[in-house]
Formats: structure tokens, C-alpha cells, sequence
């Protein structure tokens, strides 16, 4: 109970920090409350939860996100998702598959982590001008 109020919390705090943004087209993008990581870069606010939300060691699992783009910044044309272990310098043995669920919203299934440790994800924005990179650590156990 404790760790659900503690989440809606964290989740209340990204929109009230993040409000909205308007993209290059007029578009608005308010991030889901739902969604408790958040990541910024020079363009793009993404916003991301695991489903399960403590990820297993071993175990396939989900990756739901936003991603909106700064006022000026082009919506992007196509996401890449991925991990990586930096400490022992390797990543993944499966590709994620990233699907579209919506405007601004997207999933991606496959990713599957074989052991415990700093993980780091990635996601590769595709816009107009060169890809951005966000990355978030996290730990497994």
C-alpha cells in the first residue's frame, strides 16, 4: 500500500513538473501520471514504467512510455529501445520490439534481463535532426 502511494506520489510530482509541452506541430503532450521514471533530453521528456514494475531476473517484461517533444522539436519518427550492462560491458540477448499505442505513447516487448546488476536503458529518438540518446540506470536484483 505503503509502495502504490508512494508511486502515485512520484507520478503526481512528473506532472505537475513536466505540465505540457507543444511539439513543432501545435501538439500537446501531457505526460500519463501513471508512468513514474522520467528522462530528459535536449529535445524529448519520456516518461516509462516496467510491467512487472520490479523487473525479474530472467523473465521476459514490458516497457510503456511517452515520449514528448520540446516546443520547437519535431514529433519523432521512430524509437529504438534497448539495455546494457556498463559494468561488465554488454547488453541484451534479444531485440525489443516497440510498437506505437497511441499519440505520443508507445510499448516495447522482449527485453529480458539474464542477470542481476546495474542495467541501463536506452532510447534512441529518431527526429529531424541527429538521434538523442536517454538513458536511465537502474538496478536489478
Amino acid at each position: 500500500m505503503l509502495y502504490r502511494a508512494t508511486r502515485i506520489a512520484i507520478a503526481a510530482l512528473l506532472v505537475a513538473a513536466l505540465g505540457g509541452h507543444a511539439n513543432a506541430r501545435g501538439e500537446d503532450c501531457r505526460v500519463d501520471a501513471a508512468l513514474a521514471e522520467r528522462i530528459e533530453s535536449k529535445g524529448y521528456v519520456l516518461a516509462y514504467r516496467t510491467e512487472p514494475a520490479r523487473i525479474p531476473v530472467g523473465a521476459h517484461f514490458i516497457v510503456e512510455f511517452m515520449v514528448c517533444a520540446k516546443e520547437g522539436v519535431a514529433t519523432p519518427s521512430s524509437i529504438r529501445v534497448d539495455a546494457s550492462m556498463p559494468d561488465h560491458r554488454h547488453g541484451m540477448n534479444y531485440r525489443p520490439s516497440v510498437t506505437r499505442r497511441g499519440p505520443h505513447r508507445y510499448r516495447a516487448e522482449g527485453l529480458l534481463f539474464h542477470m542481476s546488476g546495474r542495467w541501463e536503458f536506452t532510447f534512441d529518438i529518431e527526429g529531424v535532426g541527429p538521434v538523442e540518446r536517454l538513458t536511465h540506470s537502474i538496478r536489478v536484483r
